[in-house]
């Protein structure tokens, strides 16, 4: 713009100056005719007119070149990035120091190379909801205001200038119709607790898929949800008291396994000793049933041997067990002749 202001400067003074030299020869001519005396008063004139013109094309040359010869060289620094021009052929600028161009005939295109950041949902100046871009609905038809700060920077200059008119408009229309879809999958309980991460590398994939078939020179470095919420103070005492409920839940079942894990070794321990006791009932009951089964061997050989004998003594065995106290006198043929008490 400086050097087209230059340029306009001396075109205008040539034509200035051409315009005053005519109208000074034609005043030099008409008092040569009328007065010849005072020519050489006009010649004065003309040549004072020269002198200054010749001064003002010179400093306006002068500055031109001063101009030409400072935007030929330029600075940039790490947090920079950018190209140049020349008659339609870029050049990316890939360090950072000082370069040079063609002066007058370059242009030069330097962008901040820093993460940026977008607020979607929310106006990052006053942090108030933007209801529009941030009320959405879930899979379950639920409504929820939900607020994302996506971080991105520029990392290819030509496409950030050529691609698109607005590549930070294209990217935030991205964004917004890959928040939509993605939370579109979840239900309301998981969109405001435990899914937040997963939803937001969704968000954060189909940004970066839908990205790289728009040329706008931009990288998106992380997608982050700032704030999920229900759209109405009733709606969100409603949240309130379900995730009280959910907590006092996890309560309750923790207690439950407390208790469980208390209870079931006791329970084993004392399973395993009811087991023991059973164990040696049995070792009992079985050397028990042993010495009886010998018992009655020997006295089943013993009878096959001597029965009447046998028979005898199973008999005041018998009379013993259910008279104890009674005084018995048996005769010769094995017949009762006398029974009373002991005690009498």
């Amino acid at each position: 713009m400086f050097i087209l202001l230059m340029l306009v400067l001396l075109v205008v003074a040539a034509v200035v100056g051409k315009v005053i030299k005519n109208v000074i020869d034609k005043e030099e001519k008409r008092h040569r005719e009328v007065y010849s005396y005072e020519s050489d008063s006009y010649a004065s004139s003309k040549k004072k007119l020269s002198i200054i013109m010749r001064i003002a094309y010179g400093v306006i040359c002068g500055l031109i070149v001063v101009v030409g010869i400072f935007s030929s060289i330029f600075f940039t620094n790490e947090q920079q990035i950018g190209f140049t021009v020349f008659f339609g052929k870029t050049s990316r600028i890939e360090s950072s120091g000082m370069h040079f161009v063609f002066p007058f005939f370059s242009q030069k295109h330097i962008y901040d190379a820093t993460t940026q950041g977008m607020a979607i949902g929310y106006s990052e100046d006053t942090d108030e909801t933007v209801e529009k871009d941030s009320l959405m609905i879930t899979s379950d038809f639920n409504f929820v205001n939900i607020d994302f700060y996506l971080e991105y920077r520029i990392s290819d200059p030509i496409e950030y200038h050529y691609g698109t008119d607005d590549p930070e408009g294209v990217l935030r229309n991205i964004a917004q119709s890959a928040i939509r879809n993605t939370v579109g999958q979840f239900a309301v309980d998981s969109v405001m607790t435990t899914g937040k991460s997963e939803i937001e590398m969704l968000v954060f994939e189909d940004i970066v898929q839908e990205l790289s078939e728009h040329h706008t020179g931009l990288t998106v470095l992380n997608v982050t949800i700032q704030d999920a919420e229900p759209p109405t103070s009733k709606v969100a005492s409603a949240f309130t008291a379900v995730e009280n409920a959910k907590q006092h839940a996890e309560e309750v079942i923790n207690e439950a396994h407390e208790y469980e894990n208390t209870q079931i070794p006791a329970a084993e321990a004392n399973a395993e000793q009811i087991k023991q006791a059973a164990n040696a009932t049995k070792t009992e009951r079985e050397n028990a049933a042993k010495e009886e089964v010998a018992r009655f061997n020997a006295l089943f050989q013993e009878y096959q041997n001597n029965p009447e004998t046998v028979k005898d003594r199973l008999y005041y065995e018998a009379l013993e067990e259910i008279m104890p106290n009674m005084e018995i006198i048996i005769g010769e043929d094995s017949k009762v002749i006398y029974v009373k008490g002991k005690n009498n």
